[in-house]
């Protein structure tokens, strides 16, 4: 099964739930979730009668995850073409996450269980961010043998901050929802069995206010943050020297990437 992305029927207060599932595996973002998580969040942006985004990785994965990271079983299908890889980042990651992040109305993630790579990318699309106190957050992708795509690199970076980022990045530190609030990330942490509930009051909370405020706050909060990501964009097209032909997805073929990922599926450690 490839996943999907739940969109549940907005209720009497304006409030749609988002539901991450991908059953048996914590919730990895798979190709086509991407795409629809693009799809979900075009739509709202459509939507006047909208309030607030409720989104939360669904319990019927078998596992309480937010979202493990990227569903790698799919990665040997065109990670190691580069135009392959270079369309998978820009087109179904991007316009997943971009589509969140030019959606006007207020996103609120709750947040349990593991939040890796992914999950961070996809949480640091919400306004504001609850976790439950078993919550881990990282994106150890370092042991697979790739770096961060630029666009997804700087959303997080600005999200979590420059040095949680370069922590998660250059060591594959993985943090508690307590020490992600200590650092900014979280507005608060919750008992696992109260994190729905929170979660729920939150967005009722946004909802009750006056929708075309917080719209337009958005808007303003986005023209803030619009030059990380201008100069990320940059970088994808020119590339990590800022050559043209110096490509940041030419990894792609090479031999650190196709052992970290064949180790994963392997169910053994890289040897880099």
């Amino acid at each position: 099964m490839p996943g999907e992305v739940k969109v549940l029927p907005q209720d009497a207060a304006g409030i749609v739930r988002v539901q991450l599932l991908h059953a048996g595996k914590r919730n990895a973002m798979s190709v086509a979730m991407w795409r629809a998580l693009r799809a979900a969040f075009v739509a709202f942006q459509a939507d006047a009668t909208m309030r607030c985004v409720l989104i939360e990785g669904s319990s019927d994965a078998g596992e309480a995850a937010f979202c493990a990271g990227g569903d790698i079983s799919e990665y040997p299908d065109f990670r190691f073409d580069a135009a392959r890889l270079r369309d998978f980042h820009e087109g179904a990651v991007w316009g997943g996450l971009s589509a969140m992040l030019a959606c006007d109305v207020p996103i609120v993630a709750a947040i349990s269980g593991a939040c890796m790579g992914a999950g961070v990318e996809i949480a640091a699309c919400a306004d504001l961010r609850l976790a439950a106190a078993s919550a881990r957050f990282g994106a150890p992708i370092a042991r697979l043998g790739f770096p961060m795509a630029p666009r997804e690199a700087a959303l997080v970076a600005s999200a979590v901050g420059a040095l949680t980022a370069r922590q998660m990045l250059l060591e594959a530190a993985t943090f508690s929802a307590a020490e992600m609030a200590a650092r900014g990330f979280v507005a608060s942490v919750v008992d696992d069995d109260q994190l729905q509930a929170a979660a729920l009051a939150s967005a009722q909370r946004v909802a009750a206010l006056a929708p075309q405020a917080a719209r337009h706050n958005k808007q303003i909060l986005r023209a803030l943050l619009a030059a990380p990501l201008a100069a990320a964009q940059a970088l994808a097209g020119q590339g990590v020297q800022g050559r043209p032909g110096d490509d940041v997805y030419a990894y792609a073929d090479g031999a650190e990437h196709r052992e970290g990922i064949a180790a994963f599926l392997e169910k053994r450690a890289p040897a880099f």
